[in-house]
């Protein structure tokens, strides 16, 4: 605990901190549709089982052919599934997302048409990990400044043990995040806790937002919420910091809004 910390503690002005209790739904969850292991059907039962009143389904976007990624074509089935399956619910609601990948040129996967279908898009660096930080620094707030980007997926790319986070200069990442409306994952899978605790805290600083993300491939994988928000207590996070502790209309809105807003704000500039 840092000098600034102790103090807090002293004379009890310590935050109140984040539980998963304050958790209405998750947001990055992967089914059989790309390389997830459970049905959009198991997947919302298990949700809804755990108190949780939404699921967001984020399978992988097709350059991630190594993860059975999904073609435009193949995202109508999907999302043909969601409707029927929403349609059983009255007090649970399956979101529409992707988990896109952050091409090396900084462009997110899929055409513009296909990326408006989504209630929200987690997009992700997976592929060209080598690059250095100005160039990985670049791509990633190229990626930022699209009106479709609602989060930020593992944002340094870390393997707990097997992988070092790539070279990016998260500071310059957090603060534009900050600036564009765009929320920052806490990714929960324990293999990666990414963002790291420290820089969990530092986004506070730029009143940048931050998803807690199970990064489920299973309905066990779910649970990995707990190991998310025991990281999120120990950056001090409250639950209006973490974009899921709001409701299904509430996210839905927030990614809605930035696409708008922003998309006004690029038109605006070009003409």
């Amino acid at each position: 605990m840092c000098i600034r910390d102790s103090a807090a503690a002293a004379n009890g002005t310590l935050p109140g901190l984040i539980s998963l209790s304050d958790i209405r739904g998750v947001l990055h969850c992967h089914s059989q549709y790309s390389d997830g292991g459970a049905t959009i059907a198991e997947l919302a039962a298990a949700a809804r089982a755990r108190g949780w009143s939404y699921l967001g389904v984020s399978d992988h976007s097709q350059s991630a052919f190594y993860a059975g990624g999904l073609t435009a074509e193949s995202l109508v089935r999907q999302h043909e599934e969601i409707d029927a399956i929403n349609a059983s619910f009255t007090d649970f609601r399956v979101l529409k997302g992707v988990e896109a990948d952050i091409l090396p040129c900084g462009r997110i996967d899929y055409p513009v048409e296909v990326l408006d279908r989504f209630d929200y898009v987690i997009a992700s660096v997976h592929s060209r990990l080598g690059m250095n930080e100005k160039q990985m620094t670049d791509r990633v707030l190229k990626a930022l400044a699209d009106p479709h980007m609602s989060v930020l997926g593992h944002p340094t790319g870390r393997l707990l043990l097997t992988r070092e986070p790539y070279a990016i200069n998260m500071d310059a990442i957090l603060a534009r995040a900050g600036e564009l409306g765009v929320a920052v994952e806490l990714n929960a899978d324990p293999h990666r806790l990414d963002l790291d605790w420290r820089l969990a805290k530092l986004a506070g600083a730029y009143d940048t937002k931050i998803e807690i993300g199970p990064d489920a491939h299973s309905v066990d994988g779910l649970d990995n919420m707990a190991l998310g928000i025991g990281m999120a207590r120990k950056a001090w996070l409250t639950a209006a910091d973490v974009i899921n502790t709001r409701s299904a209309d509430e996210f839905v809105e927030f990614a809605t809004r930035r696409r708008r807003e922003q998309t006004a704000a690029m038109v605006a500039k070009v003409s």
